[in-house]
């Protein structure tokens, strides 16, 4: 029988997190019905799943609040679904708005969480049932890969706290080591409404890695130094790990000794800005301050009396298409390999099934970067399944997020460079101030080979607010 105390529930977690094995015992009471990943926007529920509720992926995908009706009106039980920091987000704030769907939140300790990721990539085994088919490998550790992961789950999780804060709700927090109790599960079937009770849990899922991390990674020293630069965790025991974090500080830049800090904005001229900073001091780009936490960088700014913050602003279409040659185009690293198969199944974008080879030409790079920023237009409006990742977000937006922690004292624009980073040198008492290097044209083919009317008013329909707040004209 349905629970009277809520018309539906979502069960925020993340990959790595134990969610199928908690999914599993929700549905051994037969009041609950978890559907899976509703809203993975690369497929639904599960992979080569069926509809949910009578709800099939292009409707889903067409309109999202379709299916989270049905579930919210399923009378036979309190149906339900998992969502992940990077599932549909035109769904999130109806979920978060509806004080009748009940919030349980899956946490796991994020290095744990990690390294299943990691292990599962190189195995290709996301769940066990049967220990004989138990495929085995290391993962290594990426210190930047974890920075970004953490970073996620992070914001994330930030975000749902000050929003149960600010509507009155509460959750049902579940840690990852509270699988294994039936009480728990018990507990957790009260919350939701629901009277029965479990006489034991599922096993048919088994603990795919059950070794101690220190075994299952083959850089185990080099992640641990590592994260004792981070310092944020208690590998023992974390089922709530977050604490209260800004921006993206871990990308912040500092001159070595200058005092000068570049707060960078993704698909931008990151690396002949980084360039420039190392050389201004005489260093290399493996001197530069970065990876910084908040203490690190309240700590810079108390040693460097009278320093100075800046940004690079860059033209919305080279941006698009600095982030389209790196992340979208291509399948090596780099590659958003799992969207770029979704943009081509979904969204028809003509891209090259196994990357550019000698019969990807001009005209077909054209093609495809204009149906990309078509893609754009949707995506920053909110109208598609995929996340607006970093990349390709605005500018404006991505430059609001700086506030919170440390504002630029200036924003420069990318044509600008030459003479403004050394007028800013200048200021913090540099006298000897180097040339800021050319920026490489993106590959495998130049923007300037592909520009012309079309495709300039493409990137102003989808990037039309910043166009609009920096003044942006034509790119040439």
């Amino acid at each position: 029988m349905k629970s009277t105390k809520f018309q539906s529930f979502v069960v925020f977690a993340e990959m790595r997190t134990g969610s199928n094995f908690l999914e599993a015992n929700l549905n051994a009471f037969e009041g609950i019905n978890c559907t899976g990943e509703a809203f993975n926007p690369h497929f639904m529920g599960y992979p080569k799943s069926d509809p949910i509720l009578g709800v099939d992926l292009k409707t889903r995908d067409a309109d999202p609040k379709v299916l989270l009706t049905a579930i919210r009106n399923n009378t036979a039980r309190l149906t339900g679904f998992r969502y992940f920091h990077d599932h549909d987000p035109r769904v999130f704030d109806p979920i978060m708005d509806d004080v009748t769907c009940a919030k349980v939140i899956l946490t796991r300790n994020p290095v744990e969480s990690y390294v299943s990721w990691k292990i599962a990539q190189e195995t290709g085994q996301w769940k066990l049932t049967d220990v004989k088919a138990h495929k085995v490998a290391q993962a290594k550790f990426d210190p930047r890969e974890f920075a970004a992961h953490l970073e996620a789950l992070q914001a994330f999780q930030i975000e749902l706290m000050n929003r149960l804060q600010t509507s009155g709700q509460t959750a049902f927090y579940v840690a990852y080591e509270d699988l294994q109790s039936v009480e728990v599960m018990n507990g957790l079937a009260k919350y939701l409404g629901v009277d029965e009770q479990l006489d034991g849990l599922d096993k048919s899922l088994k603990k795919q890695n059950p070794s101690p991390v220190s075994a299952k990674v083959s850089n185990y020293d080099e992640m641990l130094k590592s994260l004792a630069q981070l310092d944020r965790f208690d590998l023992t025991r974390t089922p709530n790990f977050e604490p209260r974090r800004g921006p993206n500080v871990p990308s912040y830049v500092a001159a070595p000794t200058s005092a000068l800090l570049y707060l960078p904005l993704r698909s931008g001229p990151q690396a002949q800005v980084m360039r420039w900073l190392a050389d201004l001091d005489g260093g290399t780009r493996s001197d530069l301050l970065t990876k910084m936490t908040q203490k690190d960088l309240r700590q810079w700014k108390r040693k460097h009396v009278g320093h100075r913050s800046f940004t690079v602003l860059r033209h919305p279409v080279q941006r698009a298409h600095d982030a389209f040659c790196r992340h979208i185009l291509p399948v090596d690293k780099g590659s958003y390999v799992q969207l770029r198969k979704t943009m081509i199944r979904r969204y028809k974008m003509p891209l090259p099934e196994n990357g550019p080879d000698h019969t990807y030409d001009v005209s077909a790079h054209r093609t495809a970067f204009a149906a990309f920023l078509m893609f754009l237009k949707g995506n920053l409006s909110g109208q598609t399944a995929i996340r607006v990742d970093p990349a390709w977000c605005t500018q404006a937006q991505a430059i609001m997020g700086f506030g919170e922690i440390s504002l630029p004292d200036r924003i420069i624009r990318e044509a600008d460079l030459p003479h403004e980073l050394p007028e800013l040198a200048q200021i913090v008492g540099k006298t000897d101030v180097p040339a800021v290097p050319d920026a490489p044209d993106d590959q495998p083919f130049a923007l300037s080979d592909i520009y012309d009317d079309e495709i300039e008013q493409l990137a102003a329909s989808a990037y039309q607010r910043d166009y609009v707040t920096f003044g942006f004209g034509r790119w040439r």
